[in-house]
């Protein structure tokens, strides 16, 4: 339970700062960049690029430019057999795209920041939290995720 409640207070703290930045725009079409982080470097986000593209379509977003990076992977042989499988994580202000987007976004190029889920930022909800603040703060932007951090439920 208390993981649910957790994704619901993301969500609502990233809504405050979609409304700030909807609410000053008065009715002009967001502009967003599309970021997607792909799991190797011969991966290519193409098909990432096609769902934000749709998602920001059906929002009337326009998507200013696409930006990306590469998840680095695992070299097994110098972890123990449990941490085999995991990736290297790379906090996103450590990549080359997202501190693109951050320049961006402050410059005024964009509003806000399209992605498909909030594992493209981060996993760890004090750091998910920390950069949505930045965003909203420092950046006066805000983040979309086309899969909520607490999805509706059906009803």
């Amino acid at each position: 339970m208390k993981r649910h409640s957790r994704a619901g207070q993301l969500r609502s703290f990233r809504e405050h700062f979609y409304r700030q930045v909807a609410d000053a725009q008065a009715g002009q079409p967001l502009r967003v960049l599309a970021y997607s982080l792909v799991p190797s470097p011969r991966a290519r986000p193409d098909e990432d690029w096609g769902t934000l593209q749709a998602e920001a379509d059906q929002l009337g977003y326009v998507i200013a430019a696409r930006l990306h990076d590469v998840a680095v992977p695992v070299t097994t042989t110098y972890f123990p057999a449990p941490s085999a499988s995991q990736g290297v994580y790379t906090p996103p202000w450590d990549r080359p795209g997202w501190r693109e987007a951050e320049r961006q976004l402050r410059e005024g190029l964009a509003d806000g920041v399209i992605v498909l889920d909030r594992h493209n930022i981060s996993s760890d909800d004090d750091e998910y939290h920390a950069v949505i603040k930045h965003l909203g703060e420092h950046c006066r932007a805000f983040l979309h995720l086309v899969i909520s951090e607490e999805p509706v439920a059906p009803t």
